[in-house]
């Protein structure tokens, strides 16, 4: 494999300081809106505030506060939100988050709405449509990242559904399962219809039936876009390209990225990264899609996927794709046309816990430090 990928100059700037936000795990803004951000806490408060560097405090009321409706533990929560493109024309707005019925732990893809022309989203608007009951109540490994694609439809990462190695979810586990929505890139076509999906027709299993009311099927699940993920933490759209890049977070040795395609298997649990895992059988799988870079433990313990620069402020940057160690704080990029897997071997340390990145619309980067609650920029 190539060496490890040479670094470009990296540095974070405290911005927004009179902010600071509670176990932050998504910054974004709203289609054509530069005006203001939104800041998504895991325990179920979506918060906003306007686009200004001296800001004092958020607006009043918050976006949306469904804490009352959320299982906030652990890796469990409130953990991902993406606006409708056409946002607030369109009044639509997708949430998924964890919550726990008669003692049951599950994951919920749901559509809510505003009912003020955009300031806020109406809780008792809620339609469900997606319900994933979590295996054995286990309440790790729920990735919850959403986002449309430039082709217009709503993505979803799902992990594995928890535990260690994939294990206790039947005999090749559930990545590689094309029966259940468990370890899977998600892809579904929002419709003129309020609470309702349809399949778009070059998904893998587009015409079998949807598996949306407990994430698995008799058949292979036609919402599933790629398989053979473990834990897929936060993951973008290249706004040059079109290329999703995902972060996936490895078991016990390795971190990986992944350039992930319509119908790829990348190979969770039989590999982890390009190391086959020999601690669980996997039937007969395959082939399998390496990752374009990975780490050991040396290096860091928990990818966090970001984005690639498509800013203007730093031209060093542009075309590679930025990425972060949540556990220990490091920072890396790589040249986005790299071919191979590239392993990495170090990067920018932050200091910070990174949550996640955000995007702005003029494709300036930001990181939110999860354990401080502060947001930065990132620059060189």
């Amino acid at each position: 494999m190539p060496p490890g990928p040479p670094q470009v100059q990296l540095s974070v700037e405290r911005v927004f300081p009179a902010l600071t936000f509670s176990a932050p795990v998504a910054m974004l803004q709203a289609p054509n809106d530069t005006s203001r951000w939104f800041v998504v806490e895991q325990g179920g408060v979506v918060r906003v505030f306007q686009n200004a560097p001296a800001v004092a405090a958020t607006t009043t009321p918050d976006f949306i506060d469904i804490s009352g409706q959320v299982t906030f533990s652990g890796e469990a929560g409130l953990l991902g939100m993406a606006f409708h493109p056409n946002f607030p024309a369109d009044q639509r707005v997708y949430l998924f988050y964890s919550q726990t019925a008669s003692g049951n732990l599950m994951s919920l893809l749901a559509e809510f709405q505003t009912k003020d022309g955009g300031l806020t989203l109406d809780p008792s608007s809620k339609k469900i449509l997606i319900t994933l009951p979590k295996p054995n109540n286990e309440g790790n490994h729920n990735g919850g990242n959403l986002a449309f694609g430039p082709d217009g439809f709503l993505y979803a990462g799902i992990g594995d559904g928890g535990g260690g190695n994939d294990s206790t979810h039947g005999p090749i586990g559930n990545a590689q399962n094309p029966n259940t929505l468990f370890g899977k890139m998600l892809r579904i076509q929002i419709t003129a219809a309020s609470g309702s999906y349809g399949i778009p027709p070059d998904n893998p299993n587009a015409g079998n039936p949807l598996c949306n009311l407990n994430g698995t099927g008799a058949q292979p699940c036609p919402e599933i876009f790629a398989l053979g993920m473990r834990n897929p933490w936060r993951w973008s759209f290249d706004r040059a390209t079109g290329q999703l890049w995902v972060g996936d977070v490895g078991q016990n040795a390795i971190e990986e990225v992944d350039r992930v395609d319509l119908g790829g298997n990348y190979g969770w649990r039989c590999f982890e990264g390009t190391r086959s895992n020999t601690d669980v059988s996997c039937g007969v799988p395959g082939p399998f899609i390496p990752p374009v870079a990975q780490y050991g433990r040396s290096v860091g313990v928990t990818v966090t996927g970001g984005y690639v620069y498509r800013g203007t402020r730093f031209q060093g940057l542009v075309g590679r794709y930025i990425f972060a160690d949540f556990g220990v704080g490091t920072i890396f990029s790589i040249d986005s046309t790299a071919q191979g897997t590239l392993n990495v071997t170090d990067g920018f340390m932050s200091a910070l816990s990174i949550s996640s990145f955000g995007q702005g619309i003029d494709g300036e980067l930001f990181v939110v430090d999860y354990g401080g609650g502060g947001l930065y920029h990132i620059r060189q």
